[in-house]
């Protein structure tokens, strides 16, 4: 017999160990087999990279979360640019390329969550005023009984004792008193051009913040939802 060459062999007459081709149909994938990737304009592959300002704005966000979170756990004295970069997973050169003073951190920090806090407080109520004043006054409530608040007191404590920083606060504090008292006044439906209306309003917001200041050393829930539902049935009284 003589040796058969790979031109002698018919299509089905293979040598032991030769590999039989594959025919699949195209979407009959073997295990193992990776599928084609169908990405939209604005995916990206795994392997993509960030684009820079992305990534700034990022690391700028982290930062803003952990300073809002280490000034309400620790106070003003033990929130410190290194702690805050710490925790938000950066080095302090980064920390300090986007905030090059600590009291730039931690003021932009109150800034941009009571920033966050309102946007969430509009989305309660896409639909603006509401009948529900009960539901309105919780919300506003709300505001003056978490980290935000939290937070806010001890900046305001650190800026009653150092200069440089009261005139951020006050001047921050003045923006965010003016936002909270202009979303109070469209969800309650409130027409302050009628005699004592603003005033109503304020002691609203200046209750809110009392309660606040209450719900620091123990949990004043009970009560607060005793004062609130009597101040809801006041604002309607008041508004109409």
């Amino acid at each position: 017999m003589g040796v058969v060459t790979t031109d002698d062999r018919a299509p089905d007459d293979r040598a032991p160990g030769d590999r039989a081709p594959v025919d699949r149909a195209p979407d009959d994938r073997a295990p193992g087999d990776r599928a084609p990737v169908d990405r939209g304009p604005g995916d990206r592959a795994p392997g993509d990279r960030v684009p820079k300002q992305d990534r700034s704005r990022a690391t700028r966000r982290r930062l803003l979360a952990a300073a809002v979170a280490c000034l309400a756990e620790r106070g003003w004295a033990g929130s410190t640019v290194s702690v805050v970069a710490e925790r938000a997973g950066v080095s302090r050169g980064a920390a300090q390329h986007h905030f090059p003073t600590r009291e730039d951190l931690f003021t932009a920090a109150v800034e941009y969550v009571a920033e966050e806090r309102s946007d969430a407080l509009r989305a309660l109520f896409p639909q603006g005023a509401t009948g529900d004043r009960r539901a309105v006054v919780t919300a506003l409530v709300a505001l003056y009984t978490g980290p935000l608040f939290r937070a806010a007191l001890h900046l305001w404590v650190a800026a009653s004792n150092e200069e440089q920083l009261r005139s951020r606060v006050t001047e921050l504090e003045a923006r965010v008193g003016r936002e909270s008292h202009r979303i109070a006044v469209e969800l309650l439906g409130a027409d302050e051009s009628a005699p004592g209306v603003r005033e109503t309003v304020q002691g609203l917001l200046d209750m809110a913040r009392g309660l606040g200041l209450a719900n620091l050393l123990t949990d004043d829930a009970g009560r607060r939802e005793r004062v609130v539902a009597q101040w809801a049935g006041l604002l309607d009284d008041a508004l109409g």
